[in-house]
C-alpha cells in the first residue's frame, strides 16, 4: 500500500499511458480498459484521503464540495470533448507543427486525445503537490489472491455496521439510480418531447447541474451526525421519476429535472461522507470505498439489466419509468424501515456510534 497522493498520481500515469496507447496504433478497447484501471484506482485514493486529512465535522462539506466539482468537471469535459472533436479547435491542434518530430496525429480523434495526454498530466502533477497525512500504509499481502477473501470481510464488516449498512444501501441505490438515470431521461425525452438523443442529452445535464447545487447545499446545512434525516429525499426521487410521465412542456421538465439531480446531491453528499467516516474507522478509508464501488457498480449493473429487461419486453418508456420510479421509491422506503428497527432495536450502539460521528478527537 501506498500514501494516497502517490495512487493518485500512479492512476493518472495510468490513464496517461492508456491514451499514448491510443495514439501508437494499439486496440481502442485495451486502451479504454488501461485508462479505465486508472480510474477504477483513483476513486478509492481520492475519497479515502479525506477522512486522513480532515476531521468528522468537515467531511460532510469536503464531500460536498467534491461531488459538485466532479460534476461540473464532467460538464466541462463534455464541452470540451465537443469542442475537440469540432472543426474549428481540431483545426487549430492539427496546425500545430514541432520542428524534428513527427507525431503522426493527422485526425480530429487524434488531436484530442493527444489534448487528454496534457489534461491527464496535469492532473497527475497536481496529485504530487498532495502533503503527506502522517498515517501508515496497512501492508499488502505478497500473494494478490490474498486480496479477495480481504475484501469479502470488509464488504461483510460494513454491511453489519448499523450505520455502515444504512449509508451503503443508499449510496449504492443512488448511484445505481444515477447510472441509469441518463437513459431514463433519454427515452423520456424522446417520447414526451419529441427529442432526438442530442437535444436531450442537453436534459441529462440539466440534472447533473441540480446534483452539484445539492451536494454543495449538502455541504453547508448538513452535519454528519445528521446524515440519516435525508432518507425520506430518497423516496421522493422515485415519486418525481415517476411524476415524469405527466411533463410534455420542457419549460417545466428543466426546473423539473434540476429539482430531481438537487434532491440527490442533497441525499448523496451526508450520506457519502458518512459511509466514509464508518469505513475509516471499521477498516481504512480505502477499502471502504473499494466496497463502495463494487456495490454501486454491482447496482448500476442490475438496475440498468433490469431496465434494458424492460424495454426488450416491449414495454413503453412510460411503463418503463414508471416502474423504475416505483423500484426506487420502494427500495429507499425499505432502507428507511430498516433504519428504524434498528433505532428500535440497538438505540444504545447507534447513539454511541454517532456519538463517534459527533467527535472529532474520537475519529479512529
Amino acid at each position: 500500500a501506498r500514501p494516497k497522493g502517490q495512487v493518485m498520481f500512479i492512476s493518472n500515469a495510468i490513464k496517461v499511458v492508456g491514451c499514448l496507447l491510443m495514439l501508437t496504433g494499439v486496440h481502442p478497447l485495451l486502451a479504454y480498459t488501461l485508462v479505465g484501471l486508472g480510474a477504477a484506482a483513483y476513486s478509492p485514493a481520492k475519497y479515502g484521503i479525506l477522512t486522513e486529512l480532515l476531521p468528522p465535522s468537515q467531511l460532510v462539506k469536503a464531500n460536498g464540495w467534491i461531488e459538485g466539482l466532479t460534476i461540473a468537471s464532467i460538464i466541462l469535459g463534455v464541452l470540451l470533448g465537443g469542442q475537440l472533436v469540432g472543426p474549428w479547435l481540431s483545426g487549430m491542434l492539427l496546425s500545430i507543427d514541432l520542428p524534428g518530430l513527427d507525431t503522426g496525429i493527422a485526425s480530429p480523434a487524434e488531436a484530442a486525445v493527444a489534448a487528454l495526454v496534457t489534461v491527464y498530466a496535469l492532473a497527475a502533477w497536481f496529485n504530487t503537490r498532495i502533503p503527506l497525512t502522517g498515517v501508515t500504509p496497512r501492508l499488502m499481502p505478497k500473494n494478490p489472491l490474498a486480496l479477495l477473501p480481504d475484501f469479502w470481510r470488509c464488504n461483510s464488516r460494513l454491511w453489519r455496521d448499523r450505520l455502515g449498512q444504512i449509508s451503503l444501501a443508499t449510496t449504492t441505490l443512488f448511484w445505481g439510480v444515477s447510472g441509469n438515470l441518463r437513459y431514463i431521461v433519454l427515452a423520456w425525452a424522446g417520447a414526451a418531447l419529441g427529442y432526438s438523443t442530442t437535444q436531450a442529452s442537453s436534459l441529462v445535464g440539466v440534472v447533473a447541474l441540480g446534483t452539484a447545487v445539492g451536494a454543495v447545499v449538502a455541504s453547508m446545512r448538513m452535519r454528519l451526525d445528521q446524515a440519516t434525516r435525508v432518507m425520506p429525499l430518497g423516496i421522493a426521487m422515485g415519486v418525481l421519476v415517476i411524476l415524469m410521465n405527466f411533463i410534455d412542456n420542457v419549460w417545466v421538465a428543466a426546473p423539473f429535472l434540476v429539482l430531481l439531480g438537487g434532491l440527490g446531491g442533497f441525499l448523496v453528499v451526508p450520506m457519502n461522507a458518512l459511509l466514509q467516516h464508518r469505513g475509516h474507522n471499521l477498516m481504512g478509508a480505502g477499502r471502504s470505498i473499494a466496497v463502495q464501488n463494487f456495490n454501486e457498480q454491482a447496482c448500476i449493473l442490475l438496475l440498468g439489466a433490469m431496465y434494458s429487461f424492460s424495454t426488450a419486453m416491449g414495454w413503453s418508456a412510460f411503463l418503463a419509468i414508471t416502474a423504475f420510479g416505483v423500484l426506487v421509491a420502494g427500495f429507499m422506503g425499505v432502507i428507511t424501515l430498516w433504519h428504524r428497527h434498528n433505532q428500535r432495536t440497538h438505540p444504545h450502539e447507534l447513539e454511541r456510534l454517532l456519538e463517534i460521528a459527533r467527535r472529532d478527537d474520537l475519529h479512529g
